[in-house]
């Protein structure tokens, strides 16, 4: 088990970082869905949206990391029969689900910061009960939290368009061209 990139595969910590945040987010868009819209009750919705922030926060930072080591190590070769629009596509497309994945938490951190539940109620930002993160905003403004809210509902969005999207793509290369680009990402190889 490789631990760094190499042309031909990926190294076991970009993969535990992969399936790390890939499950996280899959469990972060579902929990998102069902406090925004299937839970009527303030208290059972104030603590989903307090363990929405944790997680998205883990997320955060787990991204960040995956950033780094993705710059720290070499990227394994795309398929010889991938073209240069395909290889273009693939570029773009973990570009994108890069720029979601960090702005989604950002977006919510910040609706929630402008939020005027803060003041109101003494809700602070904390992650896991361990820390708060800080307010970049006077909270309160109602304005800037339906703007935040909808940026945030939007990258939700794109980003699950995205996720299917990349899905496809690895099934794609399985079942299709045959080649090894979902196996790499399982098994390193």
């Amino acid at each position: 088990m490789s631990l760094r990139n190499t042309a031909t595969a990926w190294g076991w910590p970009a993969r535990l970082l992969h399936w790390a945040i890939a499950a996280l987010i899959f469990f972060m868009l579902g929990l998102g869905f069902y406090m925004a819209e299937l839970v009527s009750d303030i208290y059972e919705q104030f603590a989903l949206v307090q363990l929405h922030k944790s997680w998205g926060f883990t997320v955060f930072v787990l991204v960040l990391i995956r950033i780094v080591w993705r710059l720290m190590n070499r990227t394994p070769d795309a398929p010889p029969h991938a073209g240069a629009a395909e290889r273009t596509f693939a570029r773009l497309g973990h570009y994108a689900l890069y720029a979601l994945m960090l702005a989604l938490p950002l977006s919510g951190w910040l609706m929630a910061s402008a939020s005027e539940l803060q003041e109101m109620y003494g809700i602070r930002n904390m992650v896991f009960g361990l820390f708060e993160l800080p307010d970049p905003f006077q909270p309160g403004d109602k304005t800037l939290e339906e703007w935040l809210r909808a940026v945030h509902f939007w990258c939700a969005l794109a980003l699950t368009i995205m996720l299917i999207g990349h899905a496809g793509a690895a099934l794609k290369h399985h079942f299709i061209d045959r080649d090894n680009v979902l196996t790499r990402m399982i098994s390193g190889r």
